[in-house]
């Protein structure tokens, strides 16, 4: 994920940045993102830079909190069937657009629909998937008929793709809504300037339920080079840096541990095998590769950014439970490479025939030293593994035609739910299914969990599918995610999460 100078460099680059800051009210808070909004419709854009800036424009029937919980949002309350399939949610009353228009229950049926239009061009069909219906009894209740129990529906409905947009001013103006200034939103802010490659102006929405916002004003600076966004925040130019590159983690730590945030993140670094064919089709091979890997060396020493090794696919903090480890975590280095070799021996393979396999991986130093760790420690096992490199594109393009042997992918969470992790790898997945894993028993036991409306009975359920997975080991984690962010000592509000999500609305500036 990518978020997130000497200081003469800084003033000839961004002169006319000084001017504008110059003219800001002495709350507003700048914070900078690693590209620039690829648009401004919640429904259309899913780059993680659009999606923090909607979320600051449109809100929804429910909204994250400042801890990265669902709240509630226009709506006031919900409630659930007993068999967890329906959902019904009573608007605040008197709600309104930012321009005054009245907002009803209507939006979000409409919203819905528009979502899973296949004409409409939202990518966020699949997302919502799990919605079989959309109703609307009267102005101010909205039923969601799912296809099964969902018990993170309220996290799923934060989304901004499912906020409450304006249709009255889409149905007039069309794909040119968006081109309003004001922007008509929902929540607590409207867009009121954007300069492309410069800037995004949010000022409080006046119309919004909530009242105003203790900061009134947002602007949000695209920076995609990571190292002048940390040297601007550090320089005072910004008070938020989305992110911070690894190689200066312990650098930012011990000379500015007051601006530098670290916390763990729902995310899982892994490498997929393709289990369609030798060499990975037998699990002994998949079984005797992930053993022999020093994961508390790759997580704490080459990454060393705060992130933790990662024995199963799902993160720390995502339900309470506690992460995976296989009874051989806790083996020696020395006893587990004894039993990949003696697993690889099983499945024929010696220094008479040894195990030769590529693995691939996309253009990336982190990416490249992974690739390298592994093929190293794979050596003392007598297996020649190579490297094979490629840009993104043409690297993404080979894993969903299956032409890999091991290749690096990985998982961050849409939403806040075991599921997002574990269906990736169900045999009926289609090409987003890079391994090729196909395990009836696995696919009952994510049916099994699916059917759960009790949340932590479900939460076990889906633990045990996880171990029915790491048994199969279709995927080679290798470490969590940590979140890597900036933020200026003056912020207050400011909570470290494991979704990262920080909705301006909850930030202020100390006077």
């Amino acid at each position: 994920m990518r978020w997130l100078f000497p200081l003469l460099a800084l003033l000839l680059n961004a002169c006319g940045d000084k001017r504008t800051e110059e003219t800001q009210p002495a709350h507003a808070i700048v914070r900078l993102t690693e590209a620039d909004a690829r648009g401004l419709d919640a429904q259309m854009v899913s780059d993680l830079a659009s999606t923090r800036i909607a979320a600051d424009l449109f809100e929804g029937l429910t909204r994250f909190d400042a801890s990265g919980n669902a709240e509630a949002g226009l709506a006031e309350t919900w409630k659930t069937s007993v068999d967890g399939r329906s959902w019904t949610f009573r608007l605040r009353s008197e709600l309104t657009f930012s321009d005054g228009q009245r907002l009803n229950a209507d939006v979000f049926r409409r919203a819905f629909d528009r979502i899973r239009d296949e004409k409409s061009g939202s990518p966020h069909g699949a997302l919502f998937g799990i919605i079989e219906s959309v109703a609307t009894p009267d102005d101010r209740t909205v039923v969601f008929r799912l296809e099964n129990p969902f018990p993170q529906l309220p996290a799923l409905l934060a989304h901004p793709a499912m906020a409450a947009l304006p249709f009255h001013r889409i149905d007039v103006a069309g794909d040119k809504w968006t081109s309003d200034r004001p922007l008509v939103t929902s929540g607590a802010y409207r867009l009121t300037d954007w300069q492309l490659s410069q800037k995004l102006v949010l000022d409080a929405n006046p119309l919004w339920h909530g009242g105003k916002p203790r900061t009134t004003r947002i602007v949000w600076k695209p920076m995609d080079n990571l190292n002048a966004a940390m040297r601007l925040v550090l320089a005072g130019g910004a008070d938020i840096g989305s992110e911070y590159t690894p190689a200066r983690h312990h650098w930012l730590r011990e000379k500015h541990p007051k601006i530098a945030r670290n916390a763990p993140f729902l995310g899982t670094y892994y490498f997929a095998f393709n289990t369609r064919k030798p060499p990975f089709d037998d699990s002994r091979v998949r079984l005797a590769l992930a053993m022999a890997i020093d994961r508390e060396w790759i997580a704490k020493k080459m990454v060393d950014a705060g992130n933790l090794p990662a024995w199963g696919l799902l993160p720390p903090g995502l339900d309470g439970g506690t992460t995976f480890q296989p009874a051989w975590a806790n083996w020696t280095q020395k006893r587990r490479v004894a039993r990949a070799r003696a697993l690889l021996q099983e499945a024929g393979y010696s220094k008479q025939r040894p195990l030769r396999f590529e693995i691939r991986f996309n253009s990336s130093t982190e990416h490249r030293r992974a690739a390298v760790a592994m093929a190293t420690m794979w050596r003392e096992l007598g297996v020649d593994a190579r490297l094979l490199n490629s840009e993104a594109s043409l690297h993404f393009d080979s894993l969903k035609r299956a032409d890999f042997q091991l290749a690096r992918s990985g998982w961050i969470a849409d939403l806040p739910a075991p599921e997002n992790f574990l269906t990736v790898h169900r045999s009926d997945t289609g090409v987003q299914n890079y391994s090729g894993y196909a395990n009836p028993g696995y696919d009952k036991a994510i049916d099994r969990a699916l059917a759960e409306a009790d949340l932590k009975k479900r939460a076990g359920l889906m633990r045990d599918a996880e171990r029915i997975l790491m048994a199969d080991m279709p995927i080679l984690p290798l470490y969590f995610y940590a979140s890597r962010t900036l933020v200026r000592p003056t912020i207050r509000g400011w909570q470290d999460n494991p979704g990262n999500v920080h909705p301006s609305r909850t930030l202020w500036k100390a006077q």
